[in-house]
């Protein structure tokens, strides 16, 4: 059974009176059959925690330096109406005591936990989404990560990775993006896709007629994802295209060996890291491979298209470029900056080449 969370923030001018607050709010707990215990709170102004009928929950707090918060847990089914009407009575209350002393009122929606359904995803830089996902469509550990398939009224069927929202069936412009946002020409041209177990890459380049696409997977997303890839996923050949469900580094290395080139490289493998801290953090080593070996397989004219990372993330993003100086061969790049639907934050997209 899933519990809702309200929360209701009084940010003052100055601290209030403790006393003649708690004593003007105890009406409203006691019709409520709440109990009251009070705790110290180390010098740090006033803490209470109510209990009540139905299994719900509360905690006052009157911060010293002028925040009053109160928080109120119910179990998933009670009564909404007798609820609301306590925050209702509770906000009212509230403004009259602090009369003149308050800043702002903020009321938020309830934070549902622990519902069977998981709307709560992260972005990028930290903060946190609630997207209106109302059912979840699959779910499974492959040998390499934990993949869902959530369903969003807005965005439709959303790809989440290892708990990263990937991609959404809304998503076109990522896989535009990813691509070139549509200047480039890839008619009887040679691609190379690193990764895009969705699909949306390699359904949009076969509609550029391109020689020939070879694309690199570990896992794909043929049943759930039908409005991003369409039927491309339902062979691993085509007319104009191989899927390879193999890793794509000793692909890659053997390519290289072999003096096997593109036109254009793909990579959607993962994001920029978070991290700016390399030695710290290994996926900047294998960005770092990754990049070495595509640019290696790269015909002097190709160019290499990858995502970079939330554009908030300037940190993460200039320690990339940095790397981008390190490589084994001098490149070239730019850079732009989308809105992807799903991710309601902008993202950065980078296209590399030779000089």
């Amino acid at each position: 059974m899933a519990v809702l969370h309200y929360t209701l923030d009084f940010k003052l001018r100055a601290p209030a009176d403790v006393s003649a607050t708690v004593r003007g709010l105890q009406s409203i707990f006691q019709e409520q059959e709440m109990t009251e215990n009070v705790h110290d709170s180390e010098g740090h102004g006033y803490l209470a925690t109510f209990v009540g009928k139905n299994g719900r929950f509360a905690i006052l707090r009157m911060h010293s330096h002028g925040l009053v918060t109160f928080d109120l847990q119910c179990l998933e089914g009670d009564d909404v109406v007798q609820v609301d009407n306590l925050l209702n009575a509770l906000e009212k209350k509230l403004k009259a005591l602090l009369d003149g002393n308050i800043q702002r009122i903020k009321r938020l929606p309830a934070l549902i936990r622990g519902s069977d359904v998981d709307r709560y995803w992260p972005t990028a830089d930290g903060r946190l989404m609630e997207y209106d996902i109302d059912e979840v469509v699959y779910e499974k550990d492959s040998p390499y990560q934990n993949i869902k398939i959530l369903h969003s009224q807005q965005f439709g069927n959303m790809l989440i990775l290892n708990g990263d929202v990937n991609l959404a069936e809304s998503d076109l412009p990522y896989t535009q993006a990813i691509m070139g946002s549509g200047k480039e020409h890839y008619a009887g041209k040679e691609v190379l896709i690193l990764g895009g177990g969705d699909g949306g890459i390699l359904h949009e380049a076969v509609k550029l007629k391109p020689k020939m696409i070879t694309m690199l997977v570990i896992d794909g997303c043929r049943k759930h994802m039908r409005k991003t890839c369409g039927n491309v996923l339902d062979n691993l050949k085509g007319d104009c295209y191989e899927i390879l469900v193999q890793d794509c580094v000793p692909v890659l290395k053997k390519f290289a060996e072999q003096g096997r080139t593109f036109d254009y490289v793909i990579n959607d493998l993962t994001a920029v890291p978070i991290s700016t801290a390399p030695e710290e953090d290994s996926t900047w080593e294998f960005l770092r491979l990754i990049l070495d070996l595509s640019i290696r397989v790269l015909r002097p004219s190709g160019k290499y298209f990858t995502q970079g990372n939330c554009a908030n993330l300037t940190d993460a993003l200039s320690e990339y470029e940095k790397l981008l100086g390190r490589l084994s061969c001098k490149v070239d790049f730019s850079k732009e900056v989308v809105c992807v639907p799903s991710y309601m934050e902008l993202w950065v997209f980078y296209t590399i080449w030779k000089k």
